[in-house]
């Protein structure tokens, strides 16, 4: 075989890979090391990997515009790199390694002296230096600029406005753990990269495909049968990528054209795989990253994270399923002929094992293992689960396994990076005390009024959201906004579930949507149309943080039989929301009715016994009016299929 420089190069990558996927495994089933030790090796793997994925001068393989495009993990959509690292890479490399090295040769020295007492030495700051500069380049490469400009700003921030000296910077940024190798980069090294890990094992053992046929036997038969498609199969597998984009560039290529197919405008179909998608994140068992970082930052369970998640999660994907159903009843439209879609029993009979990793991730949660140890028990369950019946088994070998090491760590790298450039921003909080400031200036724009405080937090996610992945916009969220949240009255779960839902969102709100981008690419939509029909679509996921923060039942704190009644009188509330906002409920609407089903919504997914009161007598006029005065019914005619 000839060797060719982008051969090796290319073999280089995936040893470096597969090695740094294996330690993490090897990690989570031993036991993390000393956390300086174990943070420092997980980005020196990152950083290695980013400047041989993310060469200095690379071959763009698509336009410009497509190029910009970035996934809420952070990778960048439409580049490829060249054949061959430049000299500048490798020395970015060396220049990684020697000053992780010094921390690891170093590292008693390190964890016992006294931050801000022992004066750093010249080496140290040099170094520091030279560190910090590396982790915003690397930063800069797999993510853009948004997320490296912040961080500069900060530092811009403690040196001319705070006048913090620079070698204290240096210090907490380079040689403690409350900067770059902070918790947010810990998040990634014991929790993050096991599930992107477990991820990349089921994707190349088939559940991609289980869960596509999963959802067509269950929901393709129906009234926008395809549409319905995308919002379960998403739900499904957002659960094992965590990111909106990777969720719709793995969907959205079956699921839009058979949209299209049966009678879906394209602007609606790249906004329902786009919404779908995107609640990905916030679907439990497996939520986005920043869930992770939620759970750290609360100092709870994962597992608790996941309960909070899980009504506004139903929520989210049950007003997405109506958005489907009521405009393809308003349009007229039938689902997918019964002879195209698999039966069910035949889907789970050959292939509903595959969801066996899942549950048995699920089980070791309940039953309080570690989120790292259950990732680890799913991930190795996959092969072999995969090789229990013929139909799953054939295209199982070594090379599954190696090519989804290799993915896991590939993939993982950009939330990496996230979190060792979003420690700069936290060391810079830490170390000024601008978080206590920031707070007081937010409490004194919304005037002690929580509601307004909230709106500022909102625009703020969207802001942050348009320009850096959700992880790092949900951390500078949580370090500025989510105190004065707090102060003005809200409780931590229900302040840092509103941030991190407002960071996700983003990625269906125009004028920057990332998902919406993809989608609309994949449907050949146009990018405004489909954005504001992403806002229509996914109005619910605006409305409940909101709720929850006024009262948190939704988020399953409270006595059970409040959080009950809450769940049941909200799901059908985002319903009437969805009837009221595609103008279709038992049959067209009226003006006056839209009118009387979206201020019901609000009513009822608000809790609270006079506002569900309030709410349920506003539906019953419309139904009343609607079956009782005008029974008569749209009918459905299937258009020809093209």
């Amino acid at each position: 075989m000839n060797l060719t420089a982008e051969s090796v190069l290319k073999k280089t990558i995936a040893l470096i890979a597969v090695a740094m996927s294996l330690y993490h495994l090897t990690v989570a089933f031993i036991g993390a090391p000393q956390q300086l030790y174990f943070r420092s090796t997980h980005l020196l793997f990152a950083l290695t990997l980013v400047f041989l994925l993310y060469p200095s001068f690379r071959k763009k393989t698509v336009t410009p515009q497509q190029a910009e495009v970035r996934d809420d993990a952070g990778g960048i959509i439409g580049k490829a790199g060249t054949a061959h690292a430049s000299w500048l890479d490798w020395l970015f490399i060396a220049a990684s390694i020697v000053t992780i090295a010094y921390v690891w040769v170093n590292h008693e020295h390190l964890i016992t002296r006294f931050v801000f007492v022992d004066d750093p030495t010249r080496t140290e700051l040099v170094l520091g230096t030279i560190f910090i500069v590396i982790v915003l380049e690397a930063t800069r490469r797999v993510i853009g600029w948004a997320l490296p400009l912040t961080a500069i700003i900060f530092l811009g921030y403690a040196l001319f406005i705070a006048n913090t000296r620079p070698e204290q910077i240096i210090e907490i940024m380079y040689i403690t753990t409350e900067g770059i190798f902070g918790p947010t980069l810990g998040v990634s090294a014991a929790y993050v990269i096991m599930f992107v890990l477990f991820g990349a094992f089921m994707e190349r053992t088939g559940i991609g495909q289980l869960f596509m046929d999963f959802a067509l036997s269950l929901t393709g038969h129906t009234a926008g049968g395809p549409g319905k498609v995308a919002v379960v199969s998403s739900s499904l597998f957002g659960t094992v990528s965590g990111s909106a984009v990777a969720n719709v560039l793995v969907d959205g290529p079956i699921t839009i054209p058979l949209m299209k197919r049966t009678g879906f405008r394209p602007p609606f179909a790249a906004a329902v795989e786009s919404v779908a998608s995107t609640g990905g994140q916030i679907m439990p068992p497996i939520m986005g990253a920043a869930a992770f970082v939620m759970a750290e930052f609360l100092g709870v369970s994962y597992l608790q994270v996941t309960l909070w998640a899980a009504i506004p999660a139903l929520l989210y994907y049950v007003a997405v399923f109506f958005a489907v159903h009521f405009e393809a009843k308003r349009v007229g439209l039938l689902g997918l002929p019964r002879s195209e879609i698999p039966r069910f029993k035949d889907v789970m009979l050959e292939r509903g094992h595959l969801f066996l990793p899942l549950v048995m991730i699920l089980g070791g949660l309940i039953a309080g293992y570690s989120a790292p140890l259950c990732a680890l028990a799913g991930t190795l369950s996959c092969v072999p689960v995969a090789l229990l019946r013929k139909s799953t088994r054939k295209n199982i070998g070594w090379m599954t396994i190696w090519n989804a090491l290799e993915d896991g760590a590939k993939n993982s790298i950009a939330v990496a990076l996230a979190c060792a450039c979003a420690g700069i921003v936290i060391g810079v909080i830490t170390l000024t005390g601008a978080a206590i400031n920031f707070t007081s200036i937010v409490v004194d724009l919304s005037r002690e009024f929580l509601f307004l405080a909230l709106i500022l937090t909102m625009l703020a996610g969207i802001v942050l959201g348009m320009g850096m992945p959700t992880t790092p916009a949900y951390i500078v969220m949580v370090s500025l906004l989510v105190p004065a949240i707090i102060k003005l009255g809200a409780i931590p779960p229900a302040a840092h579930m509103f941030a991190f839902y407002f960071a996700i969102l983003s990625a269906i709100t125009p004028p920057v949507a990332l998902a919406v981008y993809a989608a609309a690419g994949l449907a050949k939509a146009n990018l405004w149309e489909s954005g504001w029909a992403a806002v229509r679509v996914g109005a619910a996921g605006y409305i409940v943080p909101f709720m929850f923060i006024f009262e948190p039942s939704l988020l399953m704190i409270g006595e059970w039989p409040g959080i009950f009644l809450s769940t049941i009188t909200a799901i059908i509330g985002v319903i009437c929301l969805a009837g009221g906002l595609f103008g279709y409920f038992w049959r067209d609407v009226r003006a006056w009715e839209r009118v009387f089903l979206i201020a019901a919504a609000v009513m009822l997914i608000k809790p609270g016994l006079i506002t569900d009161a309030i709410g349920l007598g506003l539906l019953f006029v419309v139904l009343v009016n609607q079956i009782a005065l005008s029974p008569a019914k749209a009918t459905a005619v299937r258009p020809p299929a093209k």
